[in-house]
């Protein structure tokens, strides 16, 4: 089978364990990728206008996964769309392989941008958004997946205290809720959303459907946040 026969094979859903299974090694991070499975699955199947063939398309939406230390789980999804072929995935982490440890946007197609360093994503989320807007691009939406341990972060609350203000509409944020944040309280993440003026939805992150529903609920002239609520994170 060729890398172009490959990338049109079918994969659903239930592909996606088996895809990950192919991804060995150290540093996997595994707690880290399966926590953002469903949510990244509805987003690239029913959500993103995103295509392996319009990478570079001006009107595509962006996605900025933040959470880049654990990216097994998006690279399994980017191959069952077709972005990279599964033939990539059992080298992942190796020294000439381009799945590293962290999404490389210069390696991988379909990332947008390289990440891992905790409390980054957001903040680029915003610019991309203003970016668009300045730019007289009005269709795209932004998306961005951050753990509720980044949270812990300074830079992502100066990120959400601007968003909410500037009526950033076209920009939403993930926040995959493991239970792993440091200084985070019982229902303080939507809070902090609501108090920028940030339109607010909170789920079971392996509900589809629920998921669905939140990801497409409209928000005019707000950013919107979708916490995600998973199984805490075991080590």
């Amino acid at each position: 089978m060729t890398i172009t026969e490959e990338r049109r094979q079918a994969y659903s859903y239930a592909d996606l364990p088996g895809l990950m299974g192919r991804m060995t090694g150290d540093e996997k991070h595994g707690p880290a990728a399966t926590s953002t499975l469903d949510v990244l699955w509805v987003l690239h199947d029913r959500v993103l206008r995103v295509a392996p063939e319009r990478v570079d398309d001006p009107g595509r939406d962006r996605f900025l996964l933040s959470k880049g230390h654990g990216p097994m789980a998006y690279y399994a999804v980017l191959a069952a769309k077709g972005f990279v072929p599964a033939a990539w995935l059992p080298d992942f982490g190796a020294y000439d392989s381009p799945l590293g440890h962290h999404p490389d946007r210069t390696l991988v197609p379909g990332v947008e941008i390289g990440s891992g360093s905790l409390g980054h994503g957001l903040p680029i989320a915003v610019g991309t958004a203003l970016g668009l807007r300045a730019q007289g691009l009005t269709g795209p939406a932004v998306w961005v997946l951050v753990g509720d341990a980044e949270l812990d972060e300074g830079s992502n609350h100066e990120a959400i205290a601007f968003a909410g203000p500037a009526g950033l509409e076209r920009l939403h944020t993930v926040v995959v809720d493991n239970s792993s944040a440091t200084y985070a309280r019982p229902g303080g993440i939507v809070a902090r959303f609501e108090a920028a003026g940030w339109s607010t939805a909170t789920v079971d992150g392996r509900d589809h459907e629920a998921l669905h529903a939140a990801f497409t609920a409209p928000h005019p002239g707000r950013p919107h946040a979708v916490v995600a609520r998973v199984e805490p994170k075991s080590d």
